[in-house]
C-alpha cells in the first residue's frame, strides 16, 4: 500500500470521527494499527496531529457567516451577537488550554487501548442513558445566541473531560451542554465552536515539537501531509453537516450504541487476541 493511499484512509478516518461523537482518538488506535507509515516515528506522529488543522478549516467553512461578524449585510445586533460568541468561545476554551496546556503530555500516557475502550464504552452508556431520560425534554437554549457566559464556561469545563483519550471532544461538551439545559443542534454546533481553538493549539504544539526536533520533512512526506489534510478537510465538511442535519430528528443514541460496539471491538484485539 503507497504511503498515499494511506494518508487518504487516515484522512477519511479523521474526517469522519473528529466531529462525530464517537472518538477520533479511538478510530485513530485501530487505524494506526493497521496502517503503518513507512516514513519517519516524528512525521507520523505529528501528521495525525496536524491534519485536523484541514478538519479546523471545515468548521470555518461551514459556519463562515455565523462567525464572521462582517459577512454579508448584518445588523448592529446581529454584528453584536456574534462578536458576543466569540467571547463565549474564549470563555468556554479557558479550561481545556489552563489544564491541557500544562498537562499535554502527561494525559498522552493514557492513550492506551485499554483506557481507549473504557471510555467508548462508558460513555456510550451514557449516551444512551442520557437519552432516555431526555427524550420528551424541552431544553431551554436552543441556539448559540441564548447561550449564556456561564454556561459557555461550564461547558468548557465538560470539554476538558475529552482530554482521556477515547473520550470524544464533541461527545463530551454535547452531554455537557445538554445537561444544562442546550438543545441538541446548539450543543453540536458550539461543541464545533469550541473544538476549533483547543485543536489548533494541540497541532500547533506538535508543530513545535516537531521542528525543535530538528527534524525535517522529505518530498515525499510533504505530499503525504497535503494528501492527509485535503481529505480531511473534504469529509470533515460532509460529517459536520451530517450531524447537524441528523441532530435536528434524531437523538444521540444511535452513535452510544455504536461507541460500545467499537469499545468492544477493542477490547477483543487488543486486549483478548494480540
Amino acid at each position: 500500500m503507497s504511503e498515499i493511499i494511506k494518508a487518504i484512509i487516515i484522512g477519511i478516518v479523521e474526517g469522519i470521527t473528529e466531529w462525530l461523537p464517537v472518538s477520533s482518538t479511538g478510530h485513530m488506535i485501530l487505524a494506526k494499527e493497521f496502517i503503518h507509515f513507512d516514513l519517519s516515528p516524528e512525521f507520523s506522529s505529528m501528521f495525525l496531529v496536524v491534519i485536523q488543522l484541514a478538519a479546523i478549516l471545515a468548521v470555518v467553512i461551514v459556519f463562515f457567516e455565523k462567525l464572521n461578524p462582517f459577512y454579508g449585510r448584518k445588523s448592529t445586533r446581529q454584528k453584536r451577537e456574534t462578536f458576543q460568541l466569540w467571547g463565549k468561545v474564549i470563555i468556554g476554551c479557558i479550561p481545556a488550554a489552563a489544564l491541557g496546556i500544562p498537562l499535554n503530555d502527561w494525559f498522552e500516557q493514557f492513550e492506551t487501548p485499554q483506557v481507549v475502550a473504557a471510555t467508548l464504552i462508558i460513555y456510550g452508556v451514557i449516551f444512551i442513558v442520557m437519552e432516555y431520560f431526555y427524550r420528551n425534554k424541552s431544553f431551554d437554549v436552543n441556539n448559540t445566541v441564548r447561550l449564556s457566559y456561564k454556561t459557555a464556561l461550564l461547558i468548557g469545563c465538560f470539554q476538558c473531560l475529552a482530554l482521556i483519550p477515547g473520550t470524544s471532544r464533541s461527545g463530551a461538551t454535547i452531554l455537557g451542554a445538554m445537561l444544562l439545559g442546550v438543545s441538541r443542534p446548539a450543543a453540536a454546533e458550539f461543541s464545533f465552536f469550541l473544538s476549533a481553538p483547543v485543536m489548533f493549539g494541540a497541532s500547533l504544539i506538535r508543530v513545535l515539537k516537531f521542528i525543535m526536533s530538528g527534524a525535517v520533512m522529505t518530498a515525499v512526506e510533504v505530499q503525504v501531509l497535503i494528501v492527509g489534510c485535503v481529505v480531511s478537510f473534504i469529509v470533515s465538511l460532509a460529517a459536520i453537516k451530517f450531524l447537524m442535519g441528523y441532530v435536528k430528528k434524531h437523538s444521540f443514541a444511535l452513535f452510544g450504541y455504536y461507541r460500545i460496539i467499537v469499545g468492544i471491538a477493542v477490547i477483543a484485539y487488543f486486549v483478548l487476541l494480540k
